[in-house]
């Protein structure tokens, strides 16, 4: 489907143009620092794709300072005293030298226990605490997941989780198939809802449209209050290379 990417500038801004065969023009500003891209049909100029960016500008700088304004942990060392996130909550991670299989423990509503080998590299300790996270997101999932297939009258095929750089979730319509950033797992509950919310209403409306905004203001009204908060939470750090 994608057969050409290329970066142009508009007014000095470097914007990456995608060129596929799909029907409309799609803008999109990704962190961290706020690239844009566009997706557009094969057969748009150069010219009428700098005119829709340029229309769109105030748009563009309204995320770009957002991704800039948005607190960004360091690089994790996997070592005991580093804050680590938990569905919206902030924890002290406790390196427990033990036998047996690692794991980690939630002692109480400040301390998560990371247990490991005594020569454990941090790789390796972070590898145990992804696999915690997508073990602990992968429970929670299901009983939102059918609240809102019921409730909007929808029902995908297959779900799943991974890490990705640029979008908390993606639905693919036609096979109806749904994946979620395995960073919700830090995120609040709240943020999880209005996620699987938002990815199950693109079997109504495929588009970032008007339709599909009321659609959204019909089913969760508070929608933007958890996006808000969802984009207010720190960043992983990550090395965002593309």
């Amino acid at each position: 489907m994608s057969t050409e990417a290329r970066w142009i500038s508009v007014n000095g801004m470097p914007v990456q143009v995608v060129r596929k065969t799909i029907k409309n023009l799609h803008l999109g500003v990704y962190p961290p620092k706020g690239r844009v891209r566009v997706a557009v049909p094969m057969a748009i100029s150069d010219d009428a794709i700098r005119l829709a960016v340029i229309g769109k500008l105030g748009w563009v700088k309204r995320h770009q300072a957002r991704f800039e304004a948005q607190p960004r942990q360091s690089k994790r060392e996997m070592v005991s005293g580093e804050s680590h996130f938990f569905l919206g909550r902030r924890y002290r991670l406790r390196v427990v030298t033990a036998e047996g299989p690692a794991k980690v423990v939630l002692r109480n509503r400040t301390t998560m226990e990371l247990h490991s080998a005594r020569d454990a590299s941090a790789r390796q300790r972070d590898r145990v605490l992804q696999r915690w996270y997508r073990q602990q997101l992968k429970g929670m999932i299901p009983p939102v997941l059918e609240k809102w297939q019921r409730l909007l009258g929808v029902q995908v095929t297959s779900w799943g989780i991974k890490k990705m750089k640029t979008r908390w979730g993606t639905c693919n319509t036609e096979a109806r198939r749904i994946w979620l950033n395995l960073e919700l797992a830090k995120k609040s509950i709240q943020c999880l809802e209005y996620l699987i919310a938002h990815e199950l209403l693109h079997l109504h409306e495929r588009h970032h449209n008007n339709r599909f905004v009321a659609l959204m203001d019909r089913y969760l009204p508070a929608w933007r209050q958890h996006r808000q908060i969802l984009n207010s939470e720190p960043l992983a750090h990550e090395d965002w290379s593309y």
